[in-house]
């Protein structure tokens, strides 16, 4: 398991565990960030990811990226 903000561009990883308090925990799973769903990195932008996930692109920080285990 690793941080999303390390996965590769472009390449798909299946999402393994979303950490963080509960406040940002039930924001990331609002945006689709859930255990078992596929997210692809489309670009990183000024320290911010933009992601593919359940066929709509989020942009998430780092901070944010670093909570998603894949």
């Amino acid at each position: 398991m690793m941080p999303l903000m390390f996965a590769n561009v472009g390449e798909e990883n299946i999402i393994k565990k979303v950490g963080g308090n509960p406040e940002t925990k039930k924001h990331l799973e609002n945006l689709g960030f859930v255990a078992g769903a596929g997210v692809i990195i489309i670009s990183e932008i000024g320290g911010n990811i933009i992601v593919n996930i359940k066929e709509s692109r989020v942009a998430i920080s780092r901070e944010m990226a670093q909570k998603i285990m894949v």
